[in-house]
């Protein structure tokens, strides 16, 4: 019997992944593995294929988009190379249910950025923030909002549209972490446009870790000077003049030193996996099973903390555990019997993908009400 993967939300799987992922790793390691000085001209093409097909996902422009090793690590190149007048005495409004890192960095720039981070939380009782309750926190001083686009913890999804037009009615940046819906969502930064966007490979895009994504609004990119600069910062990596640095002109300007590509490498086979399928029936596999989840929740006497609402969530589906039950005793107790999921606090995660199917859903619904027995 295989198992019944619900992780998406962490890592995703597609059939061959396995196989593909050893393969390229092989491929690599004949390239590098070589006595000659092919490797550079083999993988720095591999490396913008894997950025072309994040381009495809994105619908963005050539030259906008570069590698990082993390979302986190993408917002502090972002953050670094803005003017200073964009933030300094101004706030950078977050939600309280972005993905934690991403406050971790953002409270430890805000003194020598010279901004408050402006937080804004949930309801009480509420397991994400309201889209109005961050309206009414958006005002005229915010020089930049972050929006998490479907939430780690609960999978609600922001009314994006609407946040974005009040970005520009209050003249503030804007950036979107769509790390937990990329690859299942549809997503256009031009519709509406955003200033940047930052990604993992992981999750729905079934790559790996290390291969991190960050797009920059090509209108913004020329005012941008990223401090963590190099070689490849500048037009012509071949320039050895050290009294002659300038910035490439496009998104080149984020590189620095030497790129990394191996994670690009390793990620690609996935994206290529991705690229050739029917995005919308993969979506539609998952509303359908995400749709058993919510049944299953009922007959189990779960409380969702996901909205039922499809235009309002991502692709999981979070329940409430009981208290008295510690959530990692149930996550271990379906983990015996070959049911992959995880918990956030009493929170159980619930993520259904292509290696999911209607038979997963019934082993679940099988053994979680023994589990809620103790």
């Amino acid at each position: 019997m295989s198992d019944a993967y619900f992780l998406y939300h962490s890592i995703g799987m597609y059939p061959g992944k396995a196989a593909d992922l050893a393969r390229a790793l092989t491929s690599f390691a004949d390239i590098w593995g070589r006595p000659d000085d092919a490797q550079w001209g083999m993988m720095l093409p591999l490396r913008q294929r894997f950025l072309d097909r994040w381009r495809g996902i994105l619908k963005a422009a050539p030259d906008s988009v570069t590698t990082c090793e993390s979302v986190t690590q993408g917002l502090h190149m972002l953050i670094e190379a803005l003017p200073d007048h964009v933030l300094r005495g101004k706030s950078l409004l977050v939600a309280a249910d972005c993905f934690p890192s991403n406050h971790f960095l953002l409270a430890g720039m805000a003194e020598a950025r010279g901004f408050t981070l402006k937080t804004v939380p949930s309801r009480q009782g509420a397991t994400w923030v309201e889209d109005e309750d961050f309206l009414a926190a958006w005002t005229p001083d915010v020089g930049l909002a972050l929006l998490t686009w479907v939430s780690s913890t609960s999978s609600h999804r922001i009314d994006l549209a609407a946040l974005v037009d009040h970005a520009r009615r209050m003249g503030s940046l804007v950036g979107v972490d769509i790390t937990q819906a990329a690859g299942l969502l549809p997503f256009d930064v031009a519709a509406p446009t955003v200033d940047f966007v930052l990604s993992t490979s992981l999750k729905w895009m079934c790559g790996t870790p290390g291969a991190g994504m960050l797009y920059v609004d090509p209108a913004l990119i020329p005012v941008c000077h990223p401090q963590l600069r190099g070689w490849f910062s500048q037009p012509d990596p071949f320039n050895w003049d050290i009294t002659r640095f300038a910035y490439a002109p496009g998104i080149r300007r984020f590189d620095s030193g030497t790129p990394s590509c191996m994670a690009a490498l390793a990620s690609l086979p996935a994206l290529d996996w991705h690229a050739e399928q029917d995005h919308a029936a993969i979506l539609a596999h998952n509303r359908a099973l995400t749709g058993r989840l919510f049944e299953i929740a009922e007959e189990c006497g779960l409380s969702p903390v996901t909205p039922r609402d499809e235009a309002r969530r991502g692709g999981s589906v979070m329940l409430r555990l009981p208290e008295a039950l510690p959530a990692g005793q149930i996550v271990a107790g379906l983990r015996a019997q070959g049911i992959t999921s995880d918990c956030r606090g009493q929170v159980l995660r619930l993520s259904p993908g292509v290696v999911t199917g209607v038979e997963e859903c019934e082993r679940l619904r099988a053994a979680l009400p023994d589990l809620l027995r103790g």
